[in-house]
């Protein structure tokens, strides 16, 4: 009976380890470039990691595309999204809680800063993180990201034509927290991500501590690019997702198929925080332009090297 037990509980233990992602980004970040898929994301203390994979399901261990070394900061790296533009990659990323820009000629790295604090000449050398660039139909580029006013909140600005410096006048305010299900602990709206459908900008965001078991995402939307931004009422559009807590902090992007996907985050388990672990969903518009993620092809992703997880 004993041994009976046993094995039962190591199977219960294996199967637990298996419905675990092994890929330990927060922040998560995919780029789909000549067929292969390159994730980044918040791990490493050393910069910025990547993985790469064929199908989103088994991902390469490919080492740090960003070293700190190549950099003027040594600690917190966070929430890096890469950009093929021109015949360079473009990774926006916050380090030491400022914006960064950093340049290299594969997705793969190595990346270089390029240019100082990307919000200086904006704000000063204030509080400036989770940097996102969306590319409107005109080709104009506009990064959103988080400063602080009454909390964490969501701000965007306009890109000068070398996609790295800051057009002062363009600085906006889009939105903060102002929902109850946002404001359990603290005060925080961030991550910020942006696509376009059927005419309308949809601003999806995270709300809550990254801590908090009630993390999650939910979106507003807008006629304009600049506004005024209406969130959703039946936010969140993802929380507390299967067994998973804490999820949040995401990137839309649309894989081989032209599908939309969604990379997320979320706790290692419902006792431990750390690391947290990315995941990837599918996500859908209803015919009456309401975002929402479904059950299909949810993916688990599996890795080279499940045992940096631990």
């Amino acid at each position: 009976m004993k041994n009976l037990l046993t094995l039962v509980l190591v199977a219960l233990a294996q199967l637990a380890s298996a419905q675990i992602s092994q890929v330990p980004f927060a922040d998560p970040y995919v780029l789909l470039e000549d067929g292969v898929y390159y994730a980044y994301g918040t791990h490493a203390d050393e910069g910025i990691e990547v993985y790469s994979s064929r199908n989103l399901k088994k991902w390469k261990y490919e080492g740090i595309a960003l070293h700190k070394s190549n950099t003027t900061q040594t600690r917190w790296f966070w929430a890096p999204e890469v950009y093929h533009l021109g015949d360079k990659y473009y990774m926006y990323y916050s380090a030491n809680e400022r914006l960064y820009v950093a340049t290299a000629d594969s997705p793969l790295g190595p990346f270089r800063q390029q240019g100082g604090q990307m919000m200086q000449d904006v704000i000063g050398d204030k509080f400036s993180i989770d940097s996102h660039i969306f590319f409107d139909d005109d080709g104009s580029a506009w990064m959103f990201c988080v400063l602080i006013d009454d909390g964490l909140c969501i701000w965007q600005v306009q890109l000068d034509k070398d996609f790295v410096t800051p057009i002062p006048s363009t600085l906006k305010k889009c939105i903060s927290v102002s929902a109850d299900w946002e404001n359990i602990w603290p005060r925080v709206n961030e991550g910020p991500n942006v696509v376009k459908h059927n005419g309308k900008y949809y601003l999806t965001y995270s709300a809550n501590s990254y801590e908090s078991q009630d993390y999650g995402v939910g979106y507003a939307t807008a006629d304009s690019l600049t506004g005024e931004w209406k969130k959703y009422a039946g936010n969140p559009i993802l929380h507390r997702y299967k067994e998973l807590v804490g999820v949040g902090h995401h990137t839309l992007f649309r894989d081989k198929r032209g599908k939309l996907r969604i990379a997320f985050h979320a706790h290692q388990s419902v006792e431990r925080i750390h690391p947290r672990t990315m995941y990837i969903g599918t996500m859908e518009f209803t015919p009456q332009g309401v975002m929402q993620m479904t059950d299909k092809g949810f993916i688990r992703p599996k890795s080279n090297r499940p045992d940096i997880v631990q």
